[in-house]
């Protein structure tokens, strides 16, 4: 019975519609295990917090309200690992993936869905890409599971050891954020480890392979490094990460952290201008650190990763194309061109729609939220972004949030994870009536 509803909402629903049922779904499922009694460590935890934990990994964000290594037991860390992954991956992925492996034959219908899920340019080939990149993630997540375990296991054993490695290595792959060590002081991160080499290079690489998405990866596979043969999403991507990485650096390093000396100064500004971009672990301590500091991570938050990748946020290419054309309006030219090609029209148009929605967003929640919790606009505000970017640093208020403010920040988790336009498109028919237009009238701008 569940497997022809599955099947009937894939072959009667459009592909949008598809992906925010499926990501509903998984959010539900979530917070009806947590809510179980053998999912918590202590006392059943309540059904809001259940679904605001469910969520915040299904949209693989990050913020907690209960600390994750105290507040559940094997079955809930397990419970939000799963949630973790697939959230990652995706959950039309992860049917067609079940789909696959039960020799089930995979339609049109289908293979369309897996394309606007992944942000592929067509659907010729899409199962292939499908598996590589399922293969791709499988591999780099045990990579990082051995890598981690140089860090972990002299410190904890080997089998917790072990336990703590899987865990942390898919958390960063999939820019999740969660971390299991809190144990005696909640909600630390990774700050203990913020001199540790190993740990900071490799959670760091974690991040950044998954955020600039599938297709990147592809292009790498085929082109290696021949930079001009990459298709113009890829050079875009990685121009545009390079550049979130290497800005934000500069001002931790000269000005955010130039009372810390040694190496642990270098990690440190390495590492807070990789993980906004969607990871959510820190080993700086937010609830420190200054007002630019914080202004500057809100807006890398915004930013979030690439399409079809395991990031949220309104994507790079969304703030290449509004930078792009803002340049290109300024300097009174009639098209918009990056790496001499043309960027066409309705992506311009998607893009500035998608950045206007995002700063309404992110604008209102902060208001709403300073209004009912009493807190500062820039605290609300960080932790409104840290929401619509899927990134889950916070300044420390999330666990003390009232129903209402942890209602607004489900709401942007989701609507960060699943995309602006996905959202759009399902709410609206695919087939629209012809209309008559309207006599056009200049309006004056600026």
């Amino acid at each position: 019975m569940k497997r022809k509803f599955l099947l009937y909402i894939l072959h009667h629903q459009t592909s949008f519609r598809t992906i925010i049922f499926g990501f509903t779904a998984l959010i539900l499922c979530g917070a009806v295990l947590l809510s179980l009694p053998i999912a918590s460590a202590g006392e059943p935890v309540a059904f809001i917090d259940a679904l605001f934990t469910s969520a915040s990994a299904s949209c693989v964000t990050g913020l907690v309200v209960h600390n994750t290594a105290t507040a559940w037991t094997l079955f809930g860390k397990t419970v939000i690992l799963i949630l973790i992954q697939i959230g990652g991956l995706g959950v039309i992925t992860a049917l067609i993936l079940t789909m696959m492996l039960t020799g089930r034959k995979i339609g049109l219908m289908e293979r369309i869905t897996l394309q606007d899920a992944i942000s592929a340019h067509q659907t010729g080939g899409i199962i292939r890409f499908a598996i590589f990149f399922l293969c791709g993630t499988a591999l780099i997540e045990a990579a990082g599971t051995i890598l981690l375990m140089f860090v972990f296991v002299p410190e904890f054993g080997f089998v917790r050891g072990l336990g703590l490695s899987l865990f942390h290595s898919v958390s960063a792959f999939c820019n999740a954020g969660f971390d299991l060590l809190g144990s005696e002081t909640p909600f630390v991160s990774l700050t203990g480890y913020s001199s540790d080499i190993l740990m900071n290079l490799v959670i760091a690489a974690l991040i950044i392979i998954g955020g600039i998405g599938f297709l990147s990866w592809q292009d790498f596979i085929q082109h290696k490094f021949h930079f001009k043969r990459y298709r113009l999403q890829t050079k875009v991507i990685l121009a545009t990460t390079a550049a979130l990485l290497i800005l934000p650096f500069l001002y931790f390093y000269l000005i955010e952290f130039r009372n810390i000396q040694g190496s642990e100064r270098f990690l440190l500004s390495f590492f807070q201008s990789v993980t906004p971009r969607t990871a959510g672990f820190n080993t700086y301590d937010y609830g420190a650190m200054s007002e630019n500091g914080l202004l500057i991570t809100i807006l890398l938050m915004m930013v979030g990763g690439a399409p079809g990748s395991t990031a949220g946020g309104m994507k790079l290419t969304t703030f290449f194309i509004v930078m792009c054309s803002t340049r290109a309006f300024l300097a009174k030219r009639k098209d918009v061109n990056c790496f001499h090609r043309r960027i066409e029209q309705d992506a311009i148009s998607n893009a500035t729609t998608l950045c206007a929605v995002y700063v309404f967003l992110l604008l209102t929640g902060t208001i709403l939220i300073s209004g009912i919790e009493n807190t500062t606009v820039l605290s609300s505000m960080f932790e409104c972004a840290s929401a619509l970017g899927t990134v889950g640093l916070t300044t420390g208020i999330t666990p003390g949030l009232h129903f209402l403010s942890k209602v607004i920040l489900i709401a942007f988790m989701f609507f960060g994870r699943v995309g602006g336009l996905t959202l759009a498109y399902a709410m609206i028919s695919m087939k629209r009536k012809e209309v008559s237009r309207y006599p056009a009238e200049k309006l004056t701008v600026g």
